[in-house]
């Protein structure tokens, strides 16, 4: 009884048994029992490396999400879940949310690194700059980040070169077509005025597109407005009533964001036409916003982690730049405000607000 074949693969390893071995070695010479002895070694350790392959496949992964707010939870698990990652049966998540108190975030990362985790999502540069500070191993991928570059995230957008990648949110060329949206939108515009936060990274490059698309534009001021906190908005707000300027544009930054409904209390007080850079930005009473989709940004967010934790590096992917925008007009507030929007421009609008 000699078996000189290897065992099958197309069924699944069969191991021959060791009585089988036994009983085959009694008829075989000793370099045939060499050859099958090892063959049955490669086996086995064939056996063992798809085996090691499907627990890796199947094992739970776990993710951790670092952020300020969670209002952006529900769209994150979505656009994961729509390509098969789905909490509680083949991932974990981690959320971990600083709630306003940035001061903890070094914390919360520490946090999700102890645990440990397979990867961590961020939302904002901050935050993203602080768990890039923590550790230099798990990978990353930001989101909601405006000039990744410029903030320190990555050297380059094609080449991040390390474990940073992600999704930017914002170029200094919307700037400009902002402004050229707002001019469109209200007769006589001249002077605009620009709500900014100077202790972001950005803002000084911000600022220096925002005068440079006005004077494009033969604007004849620009009114630069410094809101760092919540306190300081009161003496914008009294600048913004003695000079009245003919629009408002706000930079997309956390503190125009966190109190986004006080600001266009004010500005429909003093009616005063604004444009925002996100559609979130606006509330149920600003007048217009221009900016990237966030369904496609957290989608674009999830394709990352999708391809990382199926083995891809994040110094291999470029980082993403928003490709689809939209332009959201508020029709009752133009009205309140006493104001009609040129029909060419209702007609470029992705969402109208009656």
């Amino acid at each position: 009884m000699v078996r000189l074949g290897l065992p099958s693969l197309s069924s699944g390893i069969n191991v021959p048994t060791a009585l089988e071995v036994g009983l085959d070695a009694m008829f075989l010479s000793r370099h045939t029992r060499r050859s099958y002895l090892l063959a049955m070694i490669g086996t086995l350790a064939l056996a063992g490396s798809f085996a090691e392959r499907a627990r890796t496949a199947d094992r739970m992964r776990r993710i951790g999400v670092l952020g300020n707010t969670s209002e952006s939870a529900e769209d994150l698990r979505q656009a994961l879940r729509e390509l098969g990652w789905i909490e509680g049966q083949n991932i974990t998540i981690e959320w971990r949310w600083a709630a306003g108190n940035l001061d903890h975030l070094p914390e919360l990362a520490a946090e999700l690194i102890r645990l440990p985790v397979d990867l961590i999502i961020t939302m904002t540069h901050r935050v993203a700059l602080v768990a890039k500070q923590t550790t230099t191993t798990i990978p990353i991928v930001f989101t909601r980040v405006n000039d990744p570059v410029g903030v320190g995230l990555v050297p380059s957008l094609a080449r991040p070169g390390s474990n940073v990648t992600g999704v930017s949110l914002q170029g200094l060329d919307l700037i400009g077509l902002r402004l050229q949206l707002l001019q469109e939108a209200v007769p006589r515009f001249a002077r605009v005025a620009y709500l900014t936060d100077p202790t972001e990274p950005y803002s000084p490059r911000y600022l220096l597109e925002v005068q440079a698309a006005a004077k494009r534009l033969g604007l004849t001021q620009v009114l630069s407005l410094e809101v760092r906190a919540a306190e300081e908005f009161a003496s914008a707000f009294a600048e913004l009533a003695r000079e009245r300027p003919d629009g408002l544009l706000l930079e997309p930054n956390s503190v125009n964001l966190a109190y986004r409904n006080r600001i266009a209390d004010f500005i429909l007080g003093q009616r005063l036409p604004a444009i925002y850079g996100e559609r979130r930005f606006m509330g149920a009473k600003g007048l217009m916003s221009y900016g990237p989709n966030l369904s496609d940004h957290f989608r674009d967010a999830a394709g990352y982690v999708d391809k990382i934790l199926k083995g891809a590096k994040p110094s291999d992917l470029p980082v993403e730049q928003p490709t689809r925008f939209e332009l959201v007009i508020n029709l009752r507030t133009a009205r309140e405000l006493g104001l009609t929007i040129p029909p060419s421009l209702l007609a470029r609008a992705s969402e109208i607000i009656e």
